[in-house]
């Protein structure tokens, strides 16, 4: 499975080894990452995979929980939803 996670919130330490950290904890690898700060904010997105059949309205659920600790935003959407939209 493929998916698209981004992180968005004020810039602070620790939020890419975080949310790498609770990826891996959740059985997702990082295929591909990209980050940046504009402007004090924090902006990352990152396509990752999972060998594993995940149940994803909890990974999601995780990631949300996590995100707030962070005090950042934390979504995953399927790649197959990008994927179908061009396909149209």
């Amino acid at each position: 499975m493929k998916a698209i996670v981004t992180v968005v919130g004020k810039d602070n330490s620790g939020i890419v080894a975080g949310v790498a950290a609770k990826l891996a904890d959740l059985q997702f690898n990082i295929d591909d990452i990209s980050q940046t700060v504009l402007d004090g904010y924090f902006t990352m997105m990152a396509i990752v995979s999972s060998e594993k059949a995940v149940d994803f309205t909890a990974v999601r659920k995780a990631l949300e929980a996590f995100g707030q600790e962070l005090n950042v935003k934390i979504n995953i959407q399927s790649a197959a939803i990008f994927d179908a939209m061009h396909n149209l």
